[in-house]
């Protein structure tokens, strides 16, 4: 199954580029894991900024995908329910996607193009933050659905 994480925002800082490659490495290889980065748009408002960065994520976006968009409006799942998520994902026989806005979030076409909206809780994170805390919580509901003692109920 593809896995793919597509971002807004290109220069990480180091503890995020080391802690994402880190749970990357742990994926199963099965799952053939991949990040796209997009840059950062450049606009003279936030819904400027935003449709620009749509433009670019929604065109890389294959046809038969299934989007899961990364926002605050979205479902909030716990790591069991992640877990319960992620063998639906497997079963549905496509690619997956998973949509990370920028520092001003998803633009309303990503939201309307996502077959799914995840929130990762209630708070708001810091997109770079965002990216961690995605990949850690994939590695948990796999190593749950495999019996792997990494989770801890």
């Amino acid at each position: 199954m593809q896995i793919s994480v597509f971002a807004i925002g290109r220069k990480m800082p180091a503890w995020v580029q080391q802690a994402s490659a880190d749970y990357t490495k742990r994926m199963p290889r099965r799952w053939q894991f991949e990040w796209r980065e997009f840059a950062q748009a450049q606009g003279d408002s936030r819904e400027v900024i935003m449709a620009k960065e749509a433009d670019l994520v929604l065109a890389a976006i294959p046809d038969r995908a299934h989007v899961i968009a990364l926002d605050n409006l979205g479902h909030c799942w716990t790591t069991e329910q992640v877990s319960t998520q992620l063998t639906r994902w497997k079963g549905l026989g496509k690619s997956l996607v998973f949509l990370i806005g920028g520092a001003d979030g998803l633009h309303n076409r990503c939201r309307e193009r996502a077959d799914q909206q995840w929130s990762l809780s209630p708070l708001v994170f810091p997109h770079p933050l965002v990216r961690v805390i995605l990949v850690e919580q994939l590695y948990r509901a796999q190593s749950l659905l495999d019996n792997h003692p990494y989770h801890r109920a």
